[in-house]
């Protein structure tokens, strides 16, 4: 594929201002914008407007969005950082891009067993370390960047750009998705895309554009056989055990091969389409560097690959997370709770509804809490919920997407689901009816949200030209 010359043009600006790049996200690191922390609110606060002020010397109309305040458990009231929308460009015969990303970052310390300050950047070997490198200050200045040499360059970007950039998505996001449905008929109107870069590929050489997110249903079992807790030595073998209880009914959800045991529990999963089997087949995963990724002896599914893509990516899981209720003690404590409670969730696919997913949880675990025949009191409850998201990976949209990975890579990516939940690219699909494009830049051995968070050095810069790439092949876009 002839590479088109505005962006040999990009390409080659981009290498030489390497450097100030690296620099840049040096400055984005350095501010502790760790959302869940209310000593560290103000520089989340701070980290907007850092952006904000360089995204107006990109000449962009910016607007923070106040959203209120959030009451902490410990009664206390902070504000909420706010959301910045930006806006370059009203040409109305160019499409509208809507970009989004996140500035705040989890926490981190030298204490949890960083080589490294993970506040101070650290370049080695080829990698950027810090938190937020590639978590997600790294791609959000890869956008600032592509733009700004579109403007040094005297070229002219070919979309109108419409920026969306959030503060509180390590932290649930909260006054976010109130503040995108106030901007449904303003702000989000006239968008015609959407491209999201908040998710990492596959493995460390392949790109990827990720197209389908599974959903999650969040479930507690709660289990009391006494107003107080025992002594094993005073009252054991004279009480129904609510440990006992609770131990039979998590042993009940899935068996040791992953596969779940509740019945109907997938008779809305969308059928398999034709040749998506081979699709699976096709993607660059290496099964035993995965198992040795994560320190297991063997996986289930006899270690296929196709399998366990699909396992992960397609089909729902159910894991046990939990059981609160013991009491530490720094010998073997000898406690009998009198009351337990057991944690499990289920990650939901298409054609799956967490309506649909409680009501056959409720109905199982109802009736195997008769099979039981305790006297014991039972509360079941889905606590939490979040729906899955697929797009057309056929869409024009995903078609320019991949021609612009190949612009930069010299091959077609990899296209992906992902077994977690972003629930951001559900409200831009809800919100605006437009197609929504996950197209990552890290690698996945970035350790986001752990220890060492890294971005490669190559990735950050061909992640810049990557977006150069995909804003040129959106615009000669004409559904």
């Amino acid at each position: 594929m002839e590479l088109p010359s505005v962006l040999q043009k990009l390409f080659k600006y981009v290498d030489d201002n390497k450097s100030t790049y690296i620099n840049n996200l040096r400055e984005a690191v350095a501010i502790r914008s760790i959302s869940g922390q209310e000593m560290y609110r103000k520089q989340t606060c701070d980290m907007v407007d850092w952006t904000a002020n360089r995204l107006r010397a990109l000449n962009f109309e910016v607007t923070l969005a106040n959203v209120g305040n959030q009451t902490l458990p410990n009664g206390n009231e902070i504000p909420l950082p706010p959301v910045l929308y930006a806006t370059l460009g009203k040409n109305p015969r160019k499409k509208t891009i809507c970009i989004y990303g996140h500035l705040d970052v989890t926490p981190a310390s030298r204490e949890d067993g960083w080589d490294s300050d993970p506040f101070i950047l650290t370049e080695s070997d080829g990698k950027l370390y810090g938190r937020g490198a590639s978590d997600d200050k790294g791609p959000v200045l890869c956008w600032l960047h592509i733009i700004e040499a579109y403007q040094k360059l005297k070229e002219d970007i070919p979309v109108n750009i419409k920026m969306v950039f959030e503060s509180m998505e390590e932290s649930g996001g909260l006054g976010v998705d109130e503040s995108l449905e106030n901007e449904k008929n303003g702000f989000l109107k006239d968008i015609d895309y959407v491209c999201i870069s908040d998710n990492y590929w596959l493995g460390t050489e392949k790109p990827c554009i990720t197209y389908g997110l599974r959903g999650l249903c969040y479930f507690t079992i709660e289990i009391e056989c006494a107003s107080l807790d025992l002594h094993s030595g005073g009252f054991g073998g004279s009480v129904y055990e609510a440990m006992s209880d609770l131990i039979y009914m998590l042993n009940t959800l899935v068996d040791k091969e992953g596969n779940i045991l509740i019945p109907g529990i997938n008779k809305d999963v969308a059928p398999l389409e034709r040749n998506e089997k081979e699709m699976y087949s096709q993607i660059d995963f290496d099964v035993n560097s995965y198992r040795t990724k994560i320190g297991a002896t063997k996986l289930p599914h006899n270690e296929n690959k196709t399998e366990l893509l699909m396992r992960r990516w397609r089909y729902p899981s159910l894991s046990i997370h939990t059981i609160e209720g013991i009491k530490d003690a720094p010998m073997a404590p000898t406690v009998i709770p009198g009351k337990v409670t057991g944690k499990f969730s289920i990650r939901s696919v298409p054609n799956q509804t967490s309506e649909g997913i409680k009501e056959n949880v409720l109905d199982y675990l109802n009736q195997k809490w008769k099979e039981r025949g305790s006297p014991n009191q039972i509360q079941i409850l889905m606590t939490a919920s979040g729906p899955n998201w697929i797009e057309n990976l056929n869409h024009a949209h995903y078609l320019a997407g991949q021609r612009a990975v190949q612009h930069v890579f010299g091959q077609k990516p990899d296209l992906t689901r992902e077994g977690g939940s972003i629930p951001i690219a559900i409200t831009f699909q809800k919100l605006t009816g437009k197609n929504v494009i996950l197209m990552p830049i890290g690698t996945g051995d970035d350790n986001v949200h752990s220890k060492n968070e890294k971005m490669y050095i190559k990735n950050y810069i061909e992640g810049t030209k990557l977006f150069g790439a995909y804003l040129h092949e959106v615009s000669k876009l004409s559904d």
